[in-house]
């Protein structure tokens, strides 16, 4: 690909040097485009599966850099950005990987809420105020909940990642399985360098293309992030100003409620129908006390709109009552377990109450491939899951909810090993 001055991306000069070169020096888990050594002998089909590799994804970052000149990349930011690109096979597998077992949210919120990182983010807060609080002050956001959220991501700073942002995005694109996804934030990307909020070899982050301490993607960092400590750069890498400010710009444009809170764990009245504990189920809290729910401790409970009750590890598990700013930091992180421990975080920090009520620490969940075959087995019955894929959403839940009123039994809407063993006595296909 040619650039002004006629140079030539990085990549493809690395591709058209010949056999017999020095040996280029590289990082573990990442291929650089040269190819490899055949002076003397026969290419091997490995060493011609990469060369094929590199040459296609010289192509790749071709075609896309005429994309990203046409979208206004100037040919300084596209030179930074691609003259050293490489291929994070890392990335790949990453993305490819489909975790056989998932994991328990007990067993989760077991290791996000150790008594370490909350000592540790104890005292983070108390370093970082008065400034933090100031922040809080201006966006409505408080403190405790942007230390949670900076510990939960890169526990308060101490680690933000090892991938170069531009390399792993531009993986993820050749790879091809989200092309679009990675495309759109790859320009991203390319527009933060062209701003100077970062340098190339400073912007850093996960396998994902989720850069700094709170870790954005490079589209959020566009829409969200702020120049809190007037330095004139967004700095989520290095500055905790910039770093605070622009999470709490996120969460309140994300619908944060300023003054109210994220919820509480509650209690629920005997009897109480384990269908409705569900995020479409939605009302004030002031209808919820007046049906029996009650705070662990029996206070009133919050005045919170639009409040519904999730029951994360179903009927035998703790309750809790959520309202809107429980669901802003959903759009943050789009898990329960991610959601719900930020928020058990922060009440920690301020010296709150852990959970109370148990976890049904007996039961065991299901791997992915378990909860495809309980899915098939529900759609089977007419009880519809969607398309079977092995991952927990609200067409599963409503699938395995109308099966439990089937059997009379309380409809929580969580898989278990019973149930799936029970369909399989049915179908003849027990192990």
């Amino acid at each position: 690909m040619a650039f002004q001055g006629g140079r030539r991306i990085g990549v493809v000069l690395v591709i058209l040097a010949m056999a017999g070169c020095a040996s280029i020096s590289k990082p573990p888990d990442i291929l650089t485009a040269q190819t490899p050594s055949t002076a003397g002998s026969e290419p091997t089909p490995a060493a011609a599966n990469e060369v094929s590799q590199q040459q296609k994804f010289a192509q790749w970052v071709t075609d896309f850099s005429r994309f990203a000149r046409q979208a206004g990349i100037d040919e300084t930011t596209l030179h930074a950005a691609f003259d050293t690109v490489r291929i994070v096979p890392r990335v790949i597998e990453l993305d490819q990987a489909q975790p056989e077992f998932t994991r328990t949210i007990w067993g989760y919120l077991d290791s996000a809420l150790s008594p370490q990182r909350i000592a540790r983010g104890q005292d983070k807060l108390l370093q970082l105020r008065p400034g933090i609080d100031d922040i809080a002050a201006r966006y409505g956001v408080p403190a405790e909940i942007l230390v949670a959220i900076w510990g939960m991501e890169s526990n308060y700073g101490s680690f933000v990642g090892d991938i170069p942002t531009i390399d792993a995005l531009a993986t993820l694109g050749f790879e091809g399985r989200r092309e679009s996804w990675a495309r759109n934030e790859l320009l991203a990307a390319l527009k933060i360098l062209q701003n100077h909020d970062i340098a190339r070899d400073q912007m850093i982050g996960s396998w994902a293309g989720a850069m700094g301490q709170t870790q954005f993607l490079p589209s959020n960092f566009l829409a969200y992030a702020v120049d809190a400590d007037g330095d004139g750069r967004r700095d989520i890498w290095g500055s905790k100003a910039d770093v605070m400010g622009s999470t709490a710009n996120f969460l309140a444009k994300s619908g944060w409620q300023a003054g109210k809170p994220w919820g509480l764990e509650v209690r629920l009245p005997r009897g109480f129908d384990l269908a409705r504990a569900d995020d479409s189920v939605r009302l004030t809290a002031a209808v919820w006390a007046n049906e029996g729910v009650q705070a662990m401790d029996e206070t009133s409970l919050p005045a919170l709109a639009d409040s519904s009750i999730l029951l994360p590890a179903g009927a035998r598990g703790p309750a809790f009552l959520v309202g809107p700013n429980f669901r802003a930091i959903l759009r943050y992180n789009n898990a329960t377990s991610y959601a719900l421990a930020v928020v058990l975080l922060a009440q920690q920090l301020v010296g709150g109450p852990a959970v109370q009520a148990p976890w049904p620490r007996d039961v065991q969940l299901l791997s992915r491939s378990q909860l495809m075959t309980l899915q098939t087995a529900l759609n089977a019955r007419g009880f519809d899951c969607g398309a079977p894929d092995g991952m927990m959403g609200p067409a599963t839940r409503r699938g395995v909810r109308a099966y439990q009123l089937s059997l009379g039994l309380p409809a929580d809407g969580y898989p278990t090993m019973e149930m799936l063993q029970g369909l399989q006595v049915q179908d003849g296909s027990a192990p």
